[in-house]
Parts: C-alpha cells; structure tokens; sequence
C-alpha cells in the first residue's frame, strides 16, 4: 500500500488486515522504491496498491520505474475522480486495474483477492516454465530429434525412417520423452508447450 495521505494509508491498511490480507505501507513512491532496491522489501508474490497522486513522486511515475526493475506483480491504482483518465492509460500499459475513490470496502477487497490469484497463477506458470526448460535441456542429442518429429506430427515408423533407426528406437526414445517432460501424449505436449511459450 502506497499512499501519501496517512489517515487513509491506514485505514486501508486495517482493513485488509482484517480481511486476511497481510500489508505494508509507505507514504510514497520513493520510499516504496527505495525499500525494493535496498532488499528491505523482498520481491515475493504480492499486489501493489498505489494512489495516483502523490509528491514528490507521482504513482504513474513510480509505476513507471516499477516497470523498468521488471515488477512481475498487478499495480492496482487508487485515484479521485479527475484523475480516471490517467488510471485507464495506465491499465493499458499493463497496470493491473484502477480503482475510484471512494470506493466500497468489498470492491477493493474483491479486487485485491482477484489480482493476488492472477500474481499466485503467475509464479505457478512460471516455476512450471523453468521446470519444463530444464526437462528440455536434460533431453539428449537423439531425443530431441525424435522430439522435433514427434512435434511435427509424424508416425513412428516416419520418424524411424528419417532418422535411420529401428522404429523400437524411436518408441524406446519417444516413452523417455513423454516422461521426462511429464506428458501423456503428443498433443498435450504441444499444448503444454505451447502454453508456456516454448517451441
């Protein structure tokens, strides 16, 4: 929670809290991105709550530099109601979503909860990502082969041909696959692959 006014920073702090949502705050920008880059304020799986207007430095531009240290986790603005137009632009360059104040506590709860599920299947997708890139990189020199004729859609005894191996081979490779990348098929493999933005 980033917000310079310390009434509302702590009333909004209570009230996750009380939801079962554990919080920190800061009264600005600055402070909040001065705690990322001293280590004080770890990088684990959370949802950034910031108010669109703030001094010295402004949410937008604290968001901003958020993007430039790469912050893997939803930005969720708060801002008054002349400032709705900024809040959108944002969204559309990749802040999670805005929020009007005043807003009702349950909308704000409701909103919260929903990007700290998007964040949780975020890190889910990629620990999945670099376990399928190690299985990958731990295939041999033929398994790939068979692998990228497996991908392409052809036969056994196709790949058997091209390869200029015994078509019990490219089975005995091709089950050593299938379970070293924790697939059950040809398809759900490309699906998967796929998914994880892997070729």
């Amino acid at each position: 929670m980033v917000d310079d006014d310390p009434d509302f920073r702590e009333g909004l702090v209570w009230l996750l809290e009380s939801r079962g949502l554990p919080t920190r705050s800061w009264a600005g920008g600055d402070a909040f991105l001065q705690a990322l880059h001293s280590g004080t304020q770890t990088r684990e799986c959370a949802v950034v709550l910031l108010d669109i207007r703030m001094e010295p430095l402004s949410g937008l531009a604290t968001f901003e530099q958020l993007k430039a240290l790469a912050w893997p986790w939803p930005v969720l603005f708060l801002t008054g109601h002349g400032d709705v137009g900024m809040a959108v632009a944002a969204v559309k360059n990749g802040a999670w979503d805005f929020l009007e104040k005043p807003f009702q506590n349950n909308l704000l709860v409701d909103k919260v909860e929903a990007a700290r599920l998007a964040a949780v299947e975020l890190v889910q997708h990629e620990q999945e990502r670099l376990r399928m890139q190690q299985a990958l990189a731990a295939l041999s020199a033929r398994e790939r082969e068979v692998l990228r004729e497996v991908l392409q859609g052809h036969y056994n005894k196709n790949i058997a041909d091209h390869l200029g191996i015994a078509q019990r081979t490219v089975e005995f490779h091709r089950a050593n696959i299938f379970e070293k990348l924790q697939v059950g098929s040809a398809v759900d493999l490309a699906h998967r692959l796929g998914r994880l933005g892997l070729e």
